[in-house]
């Protein structure tokens, strides 16, 4: 899969996640109807500068929205910043937690 694959991809993926129309986001961004549509069926590529606002948009940083493997990186941060909170007896807890749910 080339990146040009990937990066409409990912978009549907976050733009779903947000739980948005693709017309919807393109309004909000200033854009035609049809701007999303044609970025995630792979007939155009945002400007850095619109990608910016889409990072925005869909809260990601530009290194989570290129993250493929991070399929839910606000949940992912939300859990991250969580755990910095906790003891590290608390933390050894949730890995040995993890560990046993990946298992």
């Amino acid at each position: 899969m080339n990146l040009d694959d990937l990066f409409a991809k990912r978009l549907a993926q976050l733009r779903n996640q947000k739980g948005v129309s693709a017309r919807d986001m393109s309004l909000s961004l200033g854009q035609g109807a049809g701007y999303i549509n044609n970025i995630e069926n792979k007939n155009n590529l945002p400007s850095m500068t619109v990608f910016f606002y889409i990072c925005t948009y869909l809260d990601v940083t530009p290194k989570e929205f290129f993250d493929f493997d991070n399929a839910n990186p606000k949940e992912l941060n939300s859990i991250i910043s969580n755990l910095k909170k906790l003891s590290p007896k608390q933390l050894k807890n949730v890995s040995n937690l993890i560990d046993d749910l990946i298992k």
